[in-house]
């Protein structure tokens, strides 16, 4: 029987492309070892992120081409994740490897309830997140996630974010009495983002979640000029009205020069948990329809559902992975995934651009 050697197993994963990324395993540096014995061949892949939605499309793939070689009788893959940045070297948040920012052309879409199940999907998967609450002037995030009474801690000049599970949030909400109104203009506004860019210890960071303000104001502007972000999430709700707003976030993103990750359709549908009856309230499928329009991904559709509110509401965001209806969490998933992926295209597209070197 022949036996494999390690130039064949590499030369055959060269065959192998990463689906969303277009390019190889091998060049894309996604294989980290083979390992051959006795006709037993054990391949180590990275993935360029743990919510990866491709995964097994990718496993199947390697599994196939390395088996085709003569004299391997068996495949073992073996797993891991390393989130690429999207950034390179940064003055503002040097070790945060990406900047996500969740916005709404309008509120009541559930802008800030999708940007929290984001941070707490990519976290589940394994990521370091961050979640940062600019919504100033109404800041929702420490009550999702059951913190609305702790006030972040000082070391120094620094502040430091306050851990919920896992994640590192901060919010003006932590600063203000939750019943008094925040009413400043611009500058006041931007002095505090630069505040929570600046002088928040985020630490080091696959993803640091940016809750906007809905609308097409003051923070998203100073969010461009500051960093700028890897990219933006437009969500929104399927009726023609809160699409006419959305719209206009895309494209105010695209003036800023932020990418646009793609968007989102938030209370998409509404299934009965009696009957099964499926409503459509809002309509359905206008998000989609609009991103094709606008030449921006579609990441998903989100179903209206009490579990999320109640969740949401109670301070148990988390809860809403583990104790929700199948359809309802495959939903959140999908759409966790999905930014995920688009946010490794943007990492790999970084890492593959040219470089000056002045000598």
């Amino acid at each position: 029987m022949a036996t494999p050697t390690r130039e064949q197993v590499i030369e055959r994963l060269r065959t192998v492309k990463d689906p969303e990324l277009h390019r190889d395993i091998v060049s894309l540096n996604m294989v980290k070892d083979v390992a051959i014995e006795d006709g037993r061949v054990r391949v180590h892949v990275e993935l360029t992120t743990p919510a990866c939605p491709l995964k097994e499309q990718i496993g199947g793939d390697v599994t196939r081409a390395v088996k085709a070689i003569a004299g391997v009788r068996q495949v073992a893959l073996e797993w891991s994740a390393n989130v690429r940045s999207s950034r390179g070297p940064a003055a503002v948040l040097p070790d945060v490897k990406n900047v996500i920012a969740v916005g709404a052309g309008k509120g009541g879409v559930g802008k800030s309830t999708i940007a929290a199940l984001l941070a707490v999907g990519l976290q589940r998967d394994g990521a370091a997140v961050g979640l940062m609450d600019a919504d100033v002037y109404g800041p929702s995030i420490p009550t999702m996630f059951g913190v609305a009474e702790r006030k972040p801690a000082v070391r120094g000049e620094r502040i430091l974010p306050i851990d919920a599970g896992g994640i590192s949030l901060m919010s003006m909400g932590f600063m203000v009495d939750p019943d008094r109104a925040v009413i400043w203009r611009g500058p006041m506004v931007h002095g505090v983002i630069r505040q929570f860019l600046d002088q928040v210890e985020w630490g080091p960071l696959d993803y640091l979640i940016v809750d906007l303000p809905p609308g097409t104001g003051d923070v998203p502007l100073t969010l461009a000029q500051s960093l700028p972000p890897t990219g933006a999430i437009v969500v929104c709700t399927p009726q023609d009205v809160a699409l006419l707003d959305a719209r206009r976030a895309v494209k105010m993103f695209q003036q800023l020069n932020v990418r646009c990750l793609g968007m989102i359709e938030n209370m998409s549908y509404y299934l009965c948990p009696n009957c099964n009856h499926r409503d459509e309230l809002f309509d359905h499928g206008g998000v989609e329809q609009a991103a094709a329009a606008l030449d921006v991904p579609f990441l998903g559709e989100i179903p209206l559902n009490a579990d999320i509110r109640r969740f949401t509401d109670d301070g148990r965001a988390a809860a809403t992975f583990a104790e929700t209806r199948d359809y309802v969490r495959d939903a959140i998933l999908t759409m966790v995934r999905s930014v995920a992926g688009q946010i490794s295209i943007v990492s790999a597209e970084a890492e593959a651009a040219p470089t000056l070197t002045i000598e």
